[in-house]
């Protein structure tokens, strides 16, 4: 298990910088929620495409000891942050592993003052829970991290966003997340993205430039 996992983890690691690095700007603070390792926000500060003066910190439960960035501890209820932050929040596969990820949701949005970023599963395809359920116990499994097996439909997605009033900047019903194989199986339309505006409306020129560096990413090049 431990031979597959490390490259599907890394690719899995890889794509994701690719997609959250055209989001931020210079001199950002970002909060990974539930980063787990950390390795997810030390590889953005670490890529060619993170902007100057970036600044990535975690919150977990629990510390593992380390990690490449700072980790505060929570109580998994209560971000023990101030309102605002954060300019960018990232909540990369942690929502569907909360009893209440609505309450998550609520503080990831009071300590951000612009974008939220959320990374999980979705139901969609032929036996598509079997499938994510496989595949969130075997990449939980080894570190003891409980599944609850609870993954939302993209009409649930939508719902959710329009219950709290999120703008919808970009929003990625299928990812190529994996190496070709495991994605055939288990990428896809099983995984899903969005980048939500927490507060307000972005100018149409700062979305320009959003979806300029987009264009002149790796990922883009490569899928265009």
């Amino acid at each position: 298990m431990s031979a597959l996992h490390t490259p599907v983890y890394e690719a899995r690691l890889r794509e994701l910088v690719l997609r959250i690095t055209p989001y931020l700007q210079p001199g950002d603070r970002v909060l990974d929620v539930g980063c787990g390792t950390g390795n997810l926000g030390h590889a953005i500060l670490q890529s060619d495409l993170c902007p100057s003066e970036v600044v990535v910190e975690g919150l977990e439960r629990v510390r593992r000891g380390g990690e490449p960035i700072t980790v505060t501890e929570y109580n998994g209820k209560s971000i023990p942050h101030e309102d605002n932050t954060y300019d960018v929040v990232i909540v990369a596969d942690v929502l569907h592993h909360e009893k209440d990820p609505e309450r998550l949701l609520r503080e990831c949005m009071r300590v951000s003052r612009r974008l939220l970023i959320v990374k999980d599963h979705q139901i969609k395809g032929p036996l598509a829970w079997l499938r994510v359920s496989f595949i969130d116990w075997a990449a939980n499994a080894p570190y003891g991290v409980p599944c609850l097996y609870r993954y939302n439909t993209p009409k649930q997605w939508q719902q959710l966003w329009q219950r709290y009033n999120l703008e919808i900047l970009e929003e990625r019903p299928t990812m190529e997340l994996y190496p070709q194989g495991v994605n055939f199986i288990f990428g896809g339309s099983l995984q899903y993205m969005a980048v939500l505006h927490v507060n307000g409306s972005y100018s149409e020129e700062t979305v320009s430039e959003i979806f300029a560096r987009k264009a002149n990413s790796p990922s883009e090049k490569v899928s265009s």
